[in-house]
């Protein structure tokens, strides 16, 4: 049996979960989402702790039971609290910043790079520490769009300059050996 697969998930008064066959409808406080599961999930909600189980032990049903606790999870913690992602952004002359609901991007280039974001993400940014938060109850939305701010200038491995994760180590390298 797959442990995380077994683990239940505990649902706040706060949200409201409807289950019809393999589709779960989750809303909360912060939105609404729905996603259809394999016909070999079975889902019981009862008094505010929903469980997944599979229908058989085979392989397929095996590899999905876990996969599948865990999108229902996210799905419950993203409508109740919500989920952010943080990048940091380095380099001389790099700056981030809040235009209405735009993210507007100053990372060397000779113009400004415009992120519009999508139905449930919002953005904040922070002068002073140079952060980008992104925000939004879809766990994958919010890590998609991270992902895509962060290409728009990688952080490179010479001087550290670029846009990334607050939790990434960049690789230094030392750079031409006669500048030591």
């Amino acid at each position: 049996m797959s442990r995380i697969g077994r683990m239940p998930i505990v649902v706040p008064k706060t949200v409201e979960v409807n289950i019809q066959g393999a589709s779960i409808r989750v809303k909360g406080p912060k939105g609404e989402m729905q996603r259809t599961f394999p016909p070999s999930m079975r889902f019981t909600l009862d008094d505010g702790v929903l469980e997944v189980k599979r229908a058989t032990d085979g392989r397929e049903d095996r590899s999905l039971h876990g996969m599948t606790r865990t999108l229902v999870n996210n799905m419950v913690v993203g409508v109740s609290s919500g989920f952010e992602r943080i990048l940091e952004v380095n380099g001389v002359g790099y700056r981030a910043e809040v235009q209405g609901n735009n993210l507007v991007l100053y990372v060397g280039y000779s113009h400004p790079v415009v992120m519009e974001p999508p139905q449930g993400i919002s953005f904040e940014a922070d002068m002073k520490t140079r952060r980008i938060k992104v925000l939004g109850f879809d766990k994958e939305l919010v890590g998609q769009i991270s992902a895509d701010i962060r290409k728009v200038r990688p952080p490179e491995p010479y001087q550290g300059k670029g846009i990334k994760y607050l939790e990434e180590k960049i690789r230094r390298k030392a750079g031409k050996a006669g500048k030591v």
